[in-house]
């Protein structure tokens, strides 16, 4: 018989991923670009330009007023774009990239098992995905 795991179980394992997925070189590399981001004094200061023009942004929004709302959105657009040229930042996007897919992989991975896992418990074909009750009642199966 398989062994059953409680929802506690899963919990602990799932920390126990975390951890690991934590403890890889692309989170390693993550955290010193981001670190060096912190570093760069032109890049806080484009950010803390971004965020005022931001809450701007909200308040005409808020106020209705098109015209400078359309204006901050220029000036966002131009600082996003000076921010997203700096090669520091570009680093840090990419390795940000590189850990969100580690995530999906993992995440997919985990989908993918427990879905393989159904189908093969119960009898099913896992190639086509189906489940052994499936199976047994569609019309190519025997009644």
């Amino acid at each position: 018989m398989t062994e059953k795991y409680t929802k506690d179980d899963l919990i602990a394992k799932a920390r126990e991923i975390a951890h690991m997925i934590a403890n890889t070189e692309q989170v390693e590399i993550y955290k010193e670009a981001e670190a060096q981001i912190n570093q760069n004094q032109f890049v806080r200061e484009k950010i803390a330009s971004l965020k005022a023009l931001q809450k701007q942004a909200v308040n005409f929004q808020h106020l209705g007023k098109e015209r400078g709302l359309k204006m901050i959105e220029g000036k966002i657009e131009k600082i996003e774009e000076e921010i997203d040229a700096i090669p520091v930042v570009q680093q840090f996007k990419a390795v940000q990239m590189d850990v969100n897919e580690l995530l999906q992989l993992v995440s997919n991975t985990i989908a993918n098992e427990v879905t393989d896992e159904i189908v093969v418990s119960t009898g099913g074909n896992k190639l086509t995905g189906e489940t052994g009750s499936y199976v047994e009642n569609s019309a190519g199966g025997c009644s």
